[in-house]
């Protein structure tokens, strides 16, 4: 494999690794924000209560966007492999 194969391959790699992470960042981020903004109105500083929202509202997001996730997975895979030959 040539230098502008492999460069090609990390560049379209890590494409896909910021497509598949996006929703689950985006919707710890929204649920980050929604529970900081109760947090100040309540003013209840305690850990434990920001830490629980999050996570479980990027797991709901994880199973909502799983098939789409393994779609781009397998696409993904499917490519390197089909062009892993010709360089």
């Amino acid at each position: 494999m040539d230098a502008p194969a492999a460069i090609d391959l990390c560049r379209s790699a890590m494409m896909a690794a910021v497509v598949i992470a996006m929703p689950m960042l985006l919707v710890g981020m929204a649920a980050g924000l929604a529970v900081g903004l109760m947090q100040a109105l309540t003013q209840v500083q305690d850990q434990t209560v920001a830490f629980v929202p999050k996570v479980l509202a990027m797991a709901a997001a994880l199973v909502a966007c799983l098939p789409w996730l393994l779609t781009r997975l397998v696409e993904f895979t499917r490519h390197v492999f089909e062009n892993a030959g010709m360089h």
